[in-house]
């Protein structure tokens, strides 16, 4: 059962158009009468401090400039001051800063002179950035409208219900087409007491580019002791397969999964140069054989300061990042001190002016409270309607290591995850370029890697194509952590993994597509098939 602590986010599930991708993410729009709509990209940001929660999402849709709104579950009613709106380019950022990275290294001469270097875990860490009343609901519904107001182009409405029926209801009232067999899924979060966060967005207000609109990000943060992702709404009347990224910002904790296994992913091994030309089709390849290894896992793809990388696929993110993704709001921030003038009655006397009031908390990524600084953590979860039993319940976990350009005394490579004092974990694979020129000394020293190591980032895996990949045509070396052996019949990743579920193919072209973690789509099947039956009467 849900508890009122269940953090809310944004449920997808599009209501009547037949265009279906089921890269999910986990709750519905609702659209006016008569509205085709197609959600085709979610990002999930969460930052966590205490018990104070701020979550961060942004939606496109695809369909036409008509009344629409989204339904978010949320544990407490919020005011208008709790919710705001973001600029879309954040979020690609986070995206491509924590997305798995591969790297290209040339071999230098073997006749070369040595150069000393030396590689210290800390010394990649970049230098830090600069610093309502409540009112009955139209009809008798047992629904109660307990705030409303108006944040950029999103009209908002925070709903109580007494029953999830009377929610069903209501929202068919006020003319919007919901999935059919909602209301059961409804059913646990209004026994929690959970509220409804409902964003109607204004057609006038909305860009259109392609065929989408464009809509701002919206930023809403609560309390609660609980740090907790509802994601079974978005299951309604899905029958796909669905992938969702959650990236976590906490102050000096990575985060884990509660209640389903944890797993990371396996990293910093050597790669083909086919995978510099597809791979994204290479990483969901392994990644479906690590969830086929570990059954209904949780995989960690992500563990560094978001304020520095190594190497980097494009810039950290700075002070002003943080403070957008909700530093302004954690209990730590501190808002600059602020006297008033004492006024006095002495003859003659005339008071200097007061110095400007603060606008906004200041916030520090490094700042101690209580904890130290902030880690941006990566999970990636794959499953279907039948595999997901629970929402996502998160939980602090200890600091790792792992996908780093580091040796050993032995010049091997380290591999895999390491517990650690402080978090440097990435997904990072390499391409190698032998040394082709002469080698004119008699004691050539080979397997010194330098050159441009500049990485490219796997971003906006959910759409990436699901095909026969073959593990054993990128993979250089054993994979002991999935049992692949380089060369074995043991590369097919086709067995039941991501939370239980098989892996299916995709229609979406090949390569590193646009990220969905999109509302579950399938159920515009079943209304397919109705009406193809009344076509056939």
């Amino acid at each position: 059962m849900i508890k009122q602590a269940a953090a809310g986010v944004l449920l997808a599930a599009a209501l009547t158009t037949i265009s279906v991708r089921s890269d999910a993410f986990c709750g519905f729009y609702v659209g006016g009468a008569g509205a085709k709509m197609f959600n085709d990209a979610t990002v999930v940001v969460l930052m966590r401090e205490g018990t104070r929660t701020v979550l961060s999402m942004q939606n496109t849709y695809k369909g036409p400039p008509e009344k629409f709104a989204m339904v978010v579950p949320v544990p407490v009613v919020l005011q208008e001051e709790n919710v705001k709106t973001l600029e879309r380019a954040l979020f690609d950022h986070i995206d491509q800063l924590a997305a798995p990275r591969l790297v290209e290294y040339w071999e230098q001469d073997p006749c070369a002179p040595d150069t000393e270097m030396s590689i210290n875990l800390a010394a990649a860490k970049a230098a830090p950035a600069p610093q309502a009343v409540a009112e009955a609901a139209p009809g008798n519904y047992g629904v109660t409208i307990e705030a409303k107001f108006t944040v950029g182009e999103y009209q908002i409405v925070i709903l109580s219900a007494k029953d999830s029926g009377g929610l069903e209801d209501w929202l068919h009232a006020e003319q919007y087409t919901i999935p059919e067999g909602a209301e059961p899924y409804f059913r646990p979060y209004v026994a929690a007491g959970s509220k409804f966060f409902v964003a109607k967005v204004d057609p006038q207000k909305v860009k259109m580019v392609d065929g989408l609109a464009e809509l701002s990000p919206l930023r809403f943060h609560y309390d609660s002791d609980e740090f907790r992702l509802p994601v079974r709404l978005g299951l309604i009347n899905s029958s796909g397969t669905q992938d969702l990224i959650v990236h976590i910002l906490g102050r000096g904790t990575r985060y884990e999964v509660a209640n389903y296994p944890n797993v990371t992913i396996p990293t910093n091994f050597d790669v083909s140069e086919e995978a510099s030309s597809s791979f994204g089709s290479f990483y969901a390849a392994l990644f479906d054989r690590t969830v086929a290894k570990n059954p209904k896992a949780v995989v960690t793809e992500y563990a560094w300061e978001p304020t520095s990388c190594d190497p980097c696929p494009g810039p950290a993110l700075d002070m002003g990042d943080l403070t957008s993704l909700g530093g302004d709001v954690l209990p730590s921030s501190t808002i600059p001190s602020y006297q008033a003038v004492p006024l006095t009655t002495a003859p003659g006397f005339r008071p200097p002016p007061p110095p400007p009031k603060p606008t906004r908390p200041t916030f520090n990524a490094w700042a101690p409270g209580g904890q130290g600084q902030m880690v941006l953590t990566r999970l990636h979860v794959r499953y279907t309607k039948d595999s997901l039993g629970e929402d996502l319940v998160f939980k602090a976990a200890p600091a790792i290591i792992g996908g780093r350009e580091v040796r050993d005394a032995n010049g091997e490579l380290e591999h895999g995850a390491t517990k650690t004092s402080s978090n440097n974990f990435q997904a990072r694979y390499a391409i190698r370029h032998p040394w082709t020129g002469p080698i004119t000394c008699k004691e050539p020293k080979r397997g010194r890697w330098g050159g441009n190591t500049s990485p490219r980032a796997a971003q906006k895996l959910g759409l990436v194509k699901r095909t026969n990949t073959d593990l054993a045509s990128f993979v250089k070396q054993d994979i002991p952590e999935i049992d692949f052996k380089r060369g074995s019949a043991a590369s097919d990743g086709s067995k039941k993994g991501c939370l239980g579920c098989a892996t299916i193919p995709r229609d979406d072209a090949g390569g590193v597509l646009p990220l969905a973690l999109a509302g579950a789509l399938a159920f515009v099947r079943s209304l397919r098939r109705r009406s193809l039956n009344r076509d056939r009467l």
